[in-house]
């Protein structure tokens, strides 16, 4: 093997392994809400919150992702989003509900720079397969919240560790993915952006393909932190048990992964997007009116149909950022825009959904919410799976 495949082949494993890291800070809350209520009391907005804090920083701080890739260059700025995403799943640790909060904060700034700076080291290192690495650190993604999901309830109760510390243990792989990453600083840090981010923003504000996938990717992400928050809170309330529930979530995530790998992969070989997009919808719609029902048929299968749309609709979006942009300055930039705009979107979906449900006292209306999301998310993917560029 030569010396470029092989570095070529480590940076995949660097990549694919902070990718595991994205999802597990957040995804670990979901299936912990109801120890977490019985143990602090918060409301059910409030427990939302925990969810939506982190949201709302990878809102706000896609947008200013440009200003530390100025700074630090690309590579210097994803070792800065992984030394923020340990230190604040460490800050939950501590015993007080500031930290807490304040921790989640941190985590999602953390977050927010990782994401928006995937798509353009895929794109820059990897400009012939992108829709193949696309894929891989995108099912990472998916796979990082499917095992979070899944081990919250045993390290919290099984292993007797706390919902304090079962969230607080991923910060271990999140720092040895710094540890991985580090060499990648010195090696390819070298190329910074070349327009002003000024001129940039006036340019993305004015395109409707990058409206079309920034409200795609807020769309996907509002359904995809709802089911995270909510969908083992649902599940319990009709009679399943918490462990469960979370094994639930992670079915969900699990399949979501697969759907994150092969509809990128699939989709970057056609001419337009457009069909995946109507394939997702479809699913995802038919999926949650089933989930309406309290006894839905066949209810581990729409589970999996679920699962999949949400992963398909994730990697789809993407995709999107790096086939509609042509070079690392572009997708950088329509990254952070999508990012920015579709995260604080999502941020408004947990508390929401929890606020609706309890205003109606059911899961019917703050379901119905999301076959409306759906909706439009059609309408946004149609824009977006067109053949053209920002």
């Amino acid at each position: 093997m030569s010396a470029e495949r092989t570095q070529k082949t480590l940076l995949i494993i660097a990549i694919a392994i902070i990718a595991l890291n994205l999802r597990p800070a957040i995804a670990a809350v979901g299936p912990l809400i109801h120890e977490i209520r019985l143990d602090t009391g918060l409301s059910n907005t409030m427990l939302g919150m925990l969810t939506t804090l982190p949201i709302l920083a990878l809102g706000f701080f896609s947008f200013l992702t440009p200003i530390f890739t100025r700074r630090f260059g690309t590579e210097g700025t994803m070792a800065l989003a992984l030394i923020l995403l340990t230190g604040g799943i460490l800050c939950r640790v501590i015993p007080s509900f500031t930290a807490l909060y304040l921790g989640t904060a941190v985590l999602g700034i953390g977050i927010a720079l990782g994401n928006v700076l995937l798509p353009g080291i895929a794109k820059k290192r990897f400009p012939h397969k992108f829709g193949l690495v696309t894929g891989i650190y995108s099912a990472m993604l998916g796979a990082g919240a499917a095992i979070a999901s899944g081990l919250s309830v045993p390290l919290s109760e099984g292993l007797d560790l706390g919902w304090k510390w079962s969230l607080g243990a991923w910060a271990v792989i999140s720092f040895i993915a710094l540890l991985i990453w580090l060499p990648q600083i010195h090696r390819n840090n070298t190329d910074l952006p070349r327009k002003s981010l000024i001129n940039s923003l006036k340019r993305l504000g004015t395109s409707k393909m990058a409206w079309n996938v920034a409200l795609f990717m807020g769309l996907q992400s509002f359904t995809f932190y709802v089911l995270v928050a909510w969908l083992p809170e649902i599940l319990i309330e009709r009679g399943m048990n918490p462990l469960n529930a979370g094994l639930m979530l992670s079915l969900v995530q699990a399949v979501g992964a697969i759907g994150t790998f092969f509809m990128p992969a699939w989709a970057s070989r056609l001419k337009n997007q457009r069909m995946p997009v109507l394939i997702i919808v479809v699913c995802e719609f038919s999926s949650i009116i089933a989930l309406m029902f309290p006894s839905f048929y066949m209810g581990t299968f729409w589970i999996i149909i679920l699962g999949f749309s949400s992963g398909s609709s994730f990697g789809m979006a993407l995709l999107f950022i790096g086939l509609r942009s042509q070079d690392l300055d572009s997708a950088n930039e329509l990254s952070g825009m999508s990012q920015s705009i579709g995260y604080t979107i999502a941020a408004t979906g947990p508390a929401l959904f929890g606020a609706l449900h309890d205003f109606a006292n059911t899961w019917t209306l703050p379901l119905g919410l999301l076959l409306l999301v759906t909706l439009f998310k059609l309408l946004s993917g149609w824009g977006a799976g067109k053949d053209d560029f920002i």
